[in-house]
C-alpha cells in the first residue's frame, strides 16, 4: 500500500471516529462504559445474564445500558484502529523513499498527539465527563484530522503550484480565518460539553432577548474540582445561554471572516482560475454549516443533524488546511 493510499484511508476514518465521538457525546453515552479501556471490565459489552449481574454489582453507580455501551464501544474501537494506523505511516517513515514529498516528521508527531488523545478518552470516564477534557479531547480529534490532512496534501503533491499576485495577504487572511475557526470548534465543544446546545431555543434571539442575560465568568470557568459528575452539565441556565449565546457570536465573525477570504480568493481569480474553485466551494461549505446549526436550534436538537455539524466543523476544517496549503506553495503571479 502507497504512503498516500494509506494517508487517505487514515483520513478518512479519522472523520468517522471525530462524528462517532459526536454521536456518543450526543447521545448521552459518554459514561455508557464506566471504567477504561474495557467495558464493565470486559473487552466488549457484557451481554450474558451472569455478567451483567456481575457488572451491575461491581458498578452499582451504573447499571449496565447496552445500547449505550456499545456506542461507546464502538468508539474505541475506530480510535484504536485509527491509532494502528498512524502508527504504520510513522514506521513507513523509516523506510526509504525517493519521493520528495515523503512526510519524516508529521507521522510522528501524529503518533504522540494521539496517545495523547487515548489518555484524555481515560480522563473522560474516570473523570466523570469535566467539560474541560472532553473539549480537549473533541479538540484534539480535530488536530488529528487536520494534520493527516496537510500529510495528505503534502504527501499526494496536492494544492501545489497554484500563482498568486498578494501572497503575504493571502497567507495572513487565511491563517487569520484558520485561527478564527479554532477558536469557534472550541466554543461549539464547550457549548456542547456543558450541555448548552439548547440553553437558548429559539432563534435568531435567546431566550426572547437580542441580548441575553449573561454571566461569562462562570460560563467561562474551565475548572470546577474533582468529583463531580457532570452528566447532563452542571451550569444554571444563565450561563449556558452565555456559553451558546458566544457560540452564536463567534459564528457571525467566522461566517464575515470566510466570505472575506472567499472574496480574497475570487479576486486571485485573475491570476490563476483554481482559486475561484476554491472560493466557491468555501462558501458552500460555509452556507451548509450555518444552515445546519441554525436547524440544531430551530428543531430541537435532532441527533442526526448535531451530528452532521460536527462533521460539517471537521470538514471546513479541512478546507481550510487546504486553502492555507495551497496558499503556502503558492507562487508569485508573473
Amino acid at each position: 500500500m502507497t504512503r498516500f493510499r494509506l494517508n487517505l484511508i487514515t483520513i478518512c476514518l479519522a472523520f468517522v471516529v471525530i462524528t462517532l465521538g459526536a454521536f456518543v457525546r450526543l447521545s448521552d453515552a459518554g459514561l455508557g462504559c464506566p471504567d477504561w479501556p474495557g467495558c464493565y471490565g470486559h473487552l466488549d459489552v457484557p451481554t450474558a445474564e451472569a455478567d451483567v449481574a456481575a457488572a451491575n454489582e461491581r458498578f452499582s453507580h451504573r447499571p449496565v445500558e447496552a445500547p449505550k455501551a456499545w456506542k461507546e464501544m464502538i468508539h474505541r474501537y475506530a480510535a484504536g484502529t485509527l491509532g494502528l494506523l498512524i502508527l504504520a505511516m510513522a514506521l513507513l517513515t523509516l523506510k526509504r523513499s525517493s519521493s520528495a514529498h515523503q512526510q519524516k516528521a508529521l507521522p510522528w508527531v501524529l503518533l504522540v498527539l494521539v496517545i495523547f488523545q487515548a489518555l484524555l478518552g481515560m480522563w473522560t470516564v474516570t473523570l466523570l465527563l469535566k467539560p474541560l477534557i472532553v473539549t480537549a479531547h473533541l479538540l484534539g480529534g480535530m488536530a488529528t484530522f487536520a494534520l493527516l490532512g496537510w500529510c495528505l496534501f503534502r504527501e499526494g503533491a496536492l494544492f501545489e503550484g497554484y500563482r498568486t499576485a498578494m501572497r503575504r495577504g493571502l497567507r495572513i487572511t487565511a491563517g487569520t480565518a484558520l485561527a478564527l475557526l479554532v477558536g469557534q470548534i472550541f466554543l461549539g465543544a464547550w457549548t456542547s460539553t456543558n450541555y448548552a446546545a439548547m440553553a437558548c431555543p429559539d432563534f435568531p434571539t435567546c431566550q426572547t432577548y437580542w441580548w441575553p442575560p449573561t454571566d461569562w465568568s462562570t460560563a467561562f470557568t474551565l475548572w470546577h474540582g474533582l468529583g463531580i459528575n457532570y452528566e447532563y452539565g452542571i451550569l444554571d441556565s444563565v450561563p449556558r445561554a452565555t456559553i451558546h449565546w458566544a457560540h452564536r457570536l463567534g459564528a457571525v465573525a467566522i461566517t464575515i471572516a470566510m466570505l472575506g477570504l472567499a472574496a480574497l480568493l475570487w479576486r486571485q481569480g485573475r491570476a490563476d482560475h483554481r482559486w475561484r474553485g476554491m472560493a466557491l466551494t468555501l462558501i458552500a461549505a460555509v452556507v451548509l454549516q450555518v444552515s445546519i446549526g441554525v436547524s440544531v436550534v430551530v428543531f430541537h436538537l435532532p441527533l442526526p443533524v448535531a451530528v452532521a455539524h460536527n462533521g460539517g466543523a471537521a470538514l471546513l476544517l479541512l478546507m481550510l488546511m487546504a486553502i492555507n496549503h495551497a496558499v503556502w506553495k503558492a507562487r508569485d503571479h508573473v
